[in-house]
C-alpha cells in the first residue's frame, strides 16, 4: 500500500468551561506539534453562530496558524464560497498567499455553514449556492494573471498560485470537481453515505486541468487514540455527545467524557449519530492502524484528513501523536 498523507481538519473547537481565545491559542499549539509530527496540510473551516466553534473568521485564523508555523502547508477546509463575494475571498486568500508563498490550500464549500438566520445576517441570498459553480470560475479567473485593460482585478491574488480544492458530502461535489480539473475533499467524517459513489463519479468523468493533470481525493475522517482502547472510547463520548446535542438543536461548546454514553442518548439519537460517525476509528494507536489501514484500502484515497474533537487539549496533543506514530508504521509496512 502506497504512503497516503495525514493532514488536520480543526474547528478550533471550544471546550465548555474555556473560552474562543483559548482554543484559538490551542490551534496554533495543534499545528506546531502537526508540523513537527510530519502533517502534510492544517486546515480550518468557516461555521457562524456556534458557540463550540471559534474559526468563523477563518481566513484570520489561518493568517494566525501560518505565522506561527514554518512548512506545513495551512488552509480553508473550507471557504463556505455562498456567503461571500469571490473578489473577497480572492483579495484574502491572495494576501495570505503573499505572506506564506506556497503555503496555502482554499477549499470551497457550497453549504452556508450555518443556519438560514445567521445566512441572512451575513447578507447573503439563501440562493446563493444555486450559483456555486459560476462563482468557483470567478474565484479562478481572479487569481490567473491579470489581463491588459481588465476591470477589476484581485490585490494581491492576481497570478497567485493558491490551489483551489472543492469540498463536497454529496455528488454534486463530485461532478464539480471533475468538471474543473480541481481536488476533491469528501465530508466523509460526518456524512459517510455517498461516500463511494462520489468519488467513483469523480474518477470517472475527471477531466485535467491547468492546476490538477489527474484525479485526486481526500477522505475526512475522525480519530480518537489514546493510550488503550477504553480510554479512547471514553474520550469520544465528547463527539457522540456533541452529534446528540445537534440533533436536539441544542449545539453547544464540546463537552468533557463521560463514563457512559448509554444513560445519555436514546436509541434513536445512538443510531442516528453511529451512522454520521460511521468513518470514526477509536482506540489504541494498534486499534485506529487497523482501522485506517481497511479505509485507505477500500476507498483508495490519496489523503486522509482527520478531524478529532477532543475535550483536554492535552489528550487531543497526545491522539495527534498517537496517530503519527501509527501512520508512520503504515508508511512502513508499505
Amino acid at each position: 500500500m502506497a504512503r497516503v498523507p495525514l493532514s488536520i481538519l480543526d474547528l478550533a473547537f471550544v471546550p465548555a468551561g474555556s473560552t474562543p481565545a483559548e482554543a484559538l491559542r490551542h490551534s496554533l499549539d495543534l499545528a506546531q506539534h502537526a508540523e513537527r509530527w510530519g502533517y502534510h496540510r492544517f486546515w480550518l473551516a468557516e461555521h457562524h453562530n456556534m458557540p463550540g466553534i471559534a474559526s468563523a473568521a477563518t481566513a484570520v485564523v489561518i493568517g494566525y496558524v501560518a505565522n506561527g508555523t514554518q512548512r506545513i502547508r495551512v488552509g480553508a477546509g473550507g471557504i463556505m464560497l455562498p456567503n461571500h463575494a469571490p473578489l473577497v475571498i480572492a483579495e484574502q486568500f491572495g494576501t495570505l498567499e503573499s505572506l506564506y508563498p506556497g503555503r496555502i490550500d482554499l477549499g470551497l464549500g457550497r453549504a452556508p455553514g450555518t443556519d438560514q438566520t445567521t445566512v441572512r445576517a451575513l447578507r447573503r441570498n439563501p440562493a446563493s449556492a444555486d450559483t456555486f459553480p459560476r462563482d468557483v470560475r470567478e474565484l479562478q479567473a481572479y487569481f490567473a494573471p491579470a489581463e491588459p485593460g481588465q476591470a477589476v482585478r484581485a490585490v494581491p491574488g492576481a497570478g497567485l498560485n493558491v490551489p483551489l480544492w472543492i469540498l463536497g458530502s454529496s455528488l454534486f461535489g463530485s461532478q464539480l470537481a471533475a468538471a474543473y480539473g480541481l481536488p476533491y475533499a469528501f465530508a466523509s467524517h460526518f456524512a459517510p453515505a455517498a461516500l463511494f459513489e462520489a468519488l467513483h463519479v469523480y474518477r470517472t468523468t475527471f477531466e485535467p486541468s491547468a492546476q490538477l493533470d489527474r484525479p485526486y481525493t481526500m477522505a475526512g475522517v475522525n480519530v480518537v487514540a489514546a493510550d488503550t482502547d477504553e480510554e479512547a472510547q471514553r474520550l469520544f463520548t465528547s463527539v457522540q455527545q456533541q452529534f446528540t446535542n445537534l440533533f436536539r438543536g441544542t449545539p453547544g461548546m464540546l463537552p468533557p467524557p463521560i463514563d457512559d454514553i448509554e444513560s445519555y442518548w436514546r436509541p434513536a439519537e445512538r443510531a442516528q449519530a453511529s451512522a454520521m460517525l460511521k468513518y470514526a476509528f477509536v482506540g489504541s494507536a494498534q486499534t485506529v492502524r487497523r482501522g485506517l489501514e481497511q479505509f485507505i484500502e477500500q476507498t483508495r484515497v490519496d489523503e486522509v484528513i482527520v478531524v478529532s474533537a477532543i475535550y483536554d487539549h492535552g489528550a487531543r496533543l497526545r491522539s495527534y501523536e498517537l496517530l503519527a506514530r501509527a501512520f508512520g508504521q503504515l508508511a512502513t509496512a508499505a
